[in-house]
């Protein structure tokens, strides 16, 4: 770790599972890891999700459903686990290493397999998703994952083939050596997985008031159909840093981390894995890693204050939903001005689609006309 001022990582010490040698010889079972496991095997790798370091044992499924901790009692929100069928299962015994693989059958690393277990995928859905509704897309993805997990510890050869992003792609290291570069001691981390509008801009300068720094640290990992492709939405996060934030307090990097769209305990997940890379903040708006209405607008505020003890450092930063006011001339919340019928510029999503796809900027009050222009063109065809 790059110094000793900064924030400590969840457990006290950044994991590190990389700079494995590939094998001469090649383990007789590999595993293709879906989206989701490809992603949660570079952040256990880098140290995002420190204290882990492989794939989880059932003591920790269960206790994570059950109580949000791991089984040594730390904090933590979401399972994470590699799955296979039954037949693969069948076919590795504790102690064996098996072969991590890509999607494309590319070598990623390894698995010593400490232990194989069914999950209760019906106690996972509730306790995680809080629904049990397949049409939830986080719920359907892990329906539809292998039967048994297989824990143990991880070693990385590589942790992404082609990856995107490399310039802001940092690890958890590098970032903190970078704030402490700046040095920044309160940092607040901005998640997000889509373009920055005029409400998030508000969100993030408030943000900027109270820390050294901000890190915009956008979501980039595996997300369902329909969201913005991540090169577009990279595209308008440096256009828009380059025109309206300050180069000496504001940080672009990304996070390879997948969106389980899990509302409340993603959230948890969220600060989690933000306080291993080193922010003393987070914001968290209204419906943080929600999707539809499977959540309350603040649940994931609220989950925060039942972590007291817990080894979770990270302090949030909390907003209501901010919205720009003809009558204030400002962007406002529900703290800082009255409601008044008919004075807010609200925009559903799929109104904003709707112009956007008609070659129309929506109202500069709700987004720059920068971030527009770039998302019209993305859209042509």
């Amino acid at each position: 770790m790059a110094g000793t001022s900064l924030i400590s990582p969840l457990g006290g010490k950044l994991v590190n599972r990389t700079g494995a040698k590939e094998r001469s010889a090649a383990p007789a079972v590999s595993i293709k890891l879906s989206a989701w496991e490809q992603c949660d095997l570079e952040m256990i790798a880098i140290g995002a999700m420190s204290p882990l370091e492989g794939f989880m044992n059932e003591d920790d499924y269960n206790s994570v459903c059950d109580k949000m901790m791991l089984s040594s009692g730390i904090v933590w929100a979401l399972p994470i686990t590699c799955t296979v069928d039954q037949a693969t299962a069948d076919s590795v015994s504790a102690g064996d290493v098996v072969q991590l693989n890509d999607d494309e059958g590319r070598l990623l690393g390894y698995l010593t397999v400490d232990s194989k277990f069914t999950p209760d995928k019906a106690k996972q859905a509730t306790k995680a998703f809080g629904t049990d509704d397949l049409a939830h897309p986080g719920v359907k993805m892990m329906m539809e994952s292998g039967d048994i997990c297989l824990a143990g510890k991880i070693d990385v050869v590589t942790p992404r083939h082609d990856p995107l992003f490399t310039t802001h792609r940092l690890t958890p290291v590098q970032t903190r050596a970078e704030f402490e570069t700046r040095g920044w001691k309160t940092v607040a981390a901005f998640q997000t997985r889509n373009p920055i509008h005029r409400a998030h801009e508000y969100l993030t300068k408030c943000a900027q008031e109270i820390t050294d720094g901000l890190l915009i640290h956008p979501l980039m990992g595996a997300t369902k159909d329909g969201d913005i492709p991540g090169e577009v939405r990279m595209k308008c996060y440096e256009v828009l840093i380059e025109n309206y934030y300050h180069p000496d307090h504001t940080m672009l990097s990304v996070l390879p981390a997948a969106m389980r769209y899990a509302g409340p305990r993603e959230a948890i997940m969220h600060a989690i894995l933000r306080q291993n890379y080193g922010c003393t903040h987070i914001i968290i708006g209204r419906d943080h890693a929600g999707v539809g209405s499977y959540y309350g607008t603040y649940d994931a505020q609220q989950i925060f204050d039942t972590l007291e003890g817990t080894g979770l450092e990270i302090d949030t930063l909390r907003f209501e939903h901010a919205a720009w006011s003809k009558k204030a001339g400002g962007m406002v919340s529900g703290k800082t001005f009255p409601k008044i019928e008919g004075d807010q510029i609200f925009l559903s999503g799929t109104k904003v689609r709707e112009m956007l796809l008609r070659g129309e900027r929506p109202p500069v009050e709700f987004t720059r006309s920068e971030i527009a222009d770039i998302l019209i063109e993305s859209m042509k065809g």
